[in-house]
């Protein structure tokens, strides 16, 4: 095994990159040397504890409602089988095999801390597991979201006893789900043997929103990024205007993550550095301004932090993950507009449902009919989960956070933008055909070649939903981005010592020059 297939440890340094590695089973875990310390003396305190007969919760006594029923000392370690047994009460289908995998890494991740009285030969049976690609079954449905995701956290912890079902990658063609102590004895292992807290140490936390959350910030993010590229193409296409992402508008009102949007839309479209013939057939048509859905994307695009956050009760990371479906769903309400707008010969000045022999085809009508639908799905799904709350555990959990919901409607959510943009994107290229011979600025070029690569021209009707899905997989794949980023480093860096010059337009109501000396356009960093 290489070195650099080895992520290690220590509770305190994983990143959402070094999640999504694990997930893939591409690479192994081991603790570092400072974390086994921890978690020996984690397990040394606790043992000192109950060398002196103290009442602990969850060690020598019930859980919940049962918090005031002392347990027999002889009875400890089966506290835990049964608290392990009880609670993997989910329904539902499975999460994916890269999901159980990072909500593994996880929670070994946690228990590295040292804090929760695990002992060392426990975890490393988990860490064995892992590296073994043993992977519990473990259903969608069923936590609350109180006292961490107890029920997921608990078929995880199921399936390392031995017990329920465990992916059998040798089971049939293409693999299974299989007795749990028969896909162990397989692999290795030995089922775990739980002493006193164990149970409790591998149940309680938020690990599960926090996987699923962790999966929709990456998508999300690359959505954002790529909606922005898409945008421009869109803009350009439909002759719009540039005005909109003067430097001086977006200087007033300093949301930092707008500016940046407004500077990447300029880096793209018509400028010194990237012609675009496309908007010089247009220069003097006496448009003003266009549509929100174009002109207002800066605003509407701006992003703030990674989000983060989580400790016992689920309550935080529902709330940043329910504003996360709510932030990136305008994603895709915005992108539905455009959509509209290209095909809309009222709009665009283009071919219907952009399809020669309009009748005999139907271009893209039904795509666009796909984006609606799942830009309504999602209107559903950006109601607040946390907003709700039933007490559980006979009233002993009065509140709880209904988190685990509110990360899965989040990747539901996320995953609905991601299609629509790439029906917008399929749209836009489109529209290029209808535009030839001219041609856009050189990075948005350079997006229309990426997409062709997978998506050929649309000269007549065929079986869509392929095309569709070629170009999730280039947003996926991040591919779009990266195909722009170098054009965008560069602008950023010959416009950092520079006022940018702008080409003259009639929409300009004094010459542009005498509005103000030249200052070098600040980075994010300084507005």
């Amino acid at each position: 095994m290489l070195p650099d297939s080895v992520i290690y440890v220590d509770g305190e340094g994983l990143e959402i990159s070094d999640l999504f590695v694990l997930g893939n089973g591409h690479h192994k875990i081991k603790l570092t040397k400072d974390a086994q310390e921890k978690v020996i003396r984690g397990r040394a305190l606790l043992e000192e504890i109950m060398s002196e007969n103290r009442t602990v919760y969850g060690v020598n006594t019930g859980f919940g409602k049962f918090a005031n029923e002392i347990i027999d000392q002889i009875d400890l370690e089966k506290l835990q089988l049964n608290l392990v047994r009880s609670h993997a009460a989910g329904v539902g289908e499975s999460f994916s095999l890269e999901q159980i995998r990072r909500l593994l890494a996880l929670r070994i991740n946690v228990l590295a801390k040292g804090h929760s009285g695990i002992s060392l030969e426990t975890l490393k049976m988990l860490i064995k597991a892992f590296n073994r690609d043993c992977l519990p079954f473990v259903p969608e449905k069923g936590t609350v979201g109180a006292s961490g995701d107890l029920a997921p956290l608990a078929h995880l912890a199921l399936g390392l006893l031995g017990e329920g079902k465990m992916w059998n990658q040798e089971l049939g063609s293409n693999g299974g789900w299989d007795d749990a102590g028969r896909v162990l004895r397989k692999k290795g292992l030995t089922p775990l043997q739980l002493k006193a807290k164990e149970g409790l140490a591998l149940l309680n936390g938020t690990q599960l929103i926090t996987s699923l959350g962790a999966q929709a910030i990456e998508i999300a993010q690359k959505v954002a990024n790529q909606a922005d590229v898409i945008a421009a193409l869109t803009l350009d296409v439909l002759k719009g205007t540039t005005r909109a992402f003067d430097i001086d508008i977006h200087r007033v009102r300093p949301h930092r993550g707008q500016q940046m949007v407004a500077r990447r839309l300029r880096s793209l479209l018509h400028s010194e550095e990237n012609n675009s013939e496309i908007a010089e057939s247009h220069r003097f048509c006496g448009k003003v301004q266009d549509a929100y859905t174009i002109r207002c994307c800066p605003q509407v695009h701006e992003r703030s932090e990674i989000i983060s956050g989580g400790n016992f009760h689920g309550e935080y990371p529902a709330k940043a993950l329910d504003y996360l479906a709510i932030a990136v769903h305008e994603l895709a309400s915005m992108s539905e507009r455009r959509i509209e707008r290209l095909i809309n010969p009222t709009t665009s000045s283009l071919p219907p449902f952009l399809t020669d022999k309009g009748g005999l085809n139907s271009g893209l009508m039904i795509a666009h009919c796909t984006a609606a639908a799942l830009v309504s799905e999602n209107k559903v799904l950006c109601h607040p989960a946390s907003v709700d709350s039933l007490p559980t555990s006979a009233g002993q959990e009065d509140h709880v956070s209904m988190g685990g919901f509110s990360a899965r409607k989040a990747l539901i959510v996320v995953e609905n933008v991601e299609k629509v943009i790439a029906i917008e994107l399929m749209a836009a290229c489109q529209a290029m055909e209808f535009l030839r011979p001219l041609r856009s600025t050189k990075p948005l070029e350079s997006v229309y070649s990426l997409v062709r690569g997978v998506v050929r021209e649309w000269d007549q009707d065929r079986y869509m939903a392929p095309d569709i899905e070629a170009i999730c997989g280039l947003l996926r794949a991040n591919k779009v981005w990266e195909q722009v980023e170098p054009y965008i480093k560069n602008y950023e860096e010959t416009k950092r010592m520079q006022y940018e010059a702008k080409p003259n337009s009639p929409t300009t109501s004094v010459s542009y020059n005498h509005r103000k000396r030249a200052r070098p356009e600040m980075n994010d960093d300084e507005s």
